[in-house]
């Protein structure tokens, strides 16, 4: 009977833990999506004041850095090469990337727009440049992507196009990758192959 009794409190005691961890999720989940709109603001509200970058002191661009590797430990989706989310326009809100930027040259007009086609595997970059503080022109690169795994693909540019004149790249010529470290139904963190962070929104 003392026996029974000891397997009947073990039982009801496991049970109850089992109940406990398999509420733990749905406990914490408003709490994670808390943070993340909290990262995302603070990420969104330093890019509008740098100007995508552009303007970004040495403390804001480590901030920035920051908040980034913060927000991207809450990725809800962990293979978005293989999902929808990460397929349509995307409007860049933030990069450390000064060539993208037009650091020190032409400015960029308006949106600078990535779309993103993860079934087709495509991609298109578009920005209007500002050349003589005079003429806008309209400039977009296509490219080809190669996953490697369901988050990081290789970019291959294929075509260059600036106003109407489209020009083919030679082969081998002009290469990248694309790290897609955070996705949601809103924003887009990626990684670039020469160490640069973005921040892009859905359009």
């Amino acid at each position: 009977m003392k026996h029974l009794l000891i397997i009947f409190v073990l039982l009801h005691v496991s049970s109850a833990f089992t109940t406990l961890f398999t509420k733990v999720p749905s406990i914490l989940a408003p709490l994670t999506q808390t943070k993340r709109a909290e990262l995302k603001s603070r990420i969104l509200d330093l890019a509008s004041q740098t100007k995508r970058g552009l303007e970004a002191s040495p403390e804001q661009q480590e901030e920035i850095a920051s908040l980034f590797e913060q927000l991207e430990r809450y990725n809800p989706t962990p293979n978005p090469l293989l999902t929808d989310r990460v397929n349509g326009d995307w409007s860049l809100k933030y990069t450390t990337s000064d060539s993208i930027l037009g650091k020190g040259g032409s400015p960029r007009i308006g949106p600078i727009v990535q779309t993103i086609d993860a079934k087709n595997l495509r991609a298109e970059n578009r920005e209007t440049v500002r050349y003589l503080g005079l003429v806008d022109v309209p400039r977009s690169v296509q490219a080809a992507l190669t996953p490697v795994d369901a988050q990081f693909t290789n970019v291959k540019f294929e075509k260059f196009v600036i106003g109407p004149v489209g020009i083919n790249v030679p082969e081998g010529r002009f290469r990248g990758s694309l790290d897609i470290t955070y996705v949601d139904d809103e924003m887009r963190l990626s990684r670039g192959d020469k160490g640069n962070i973005f921040v892009l929104t859905r359009m």
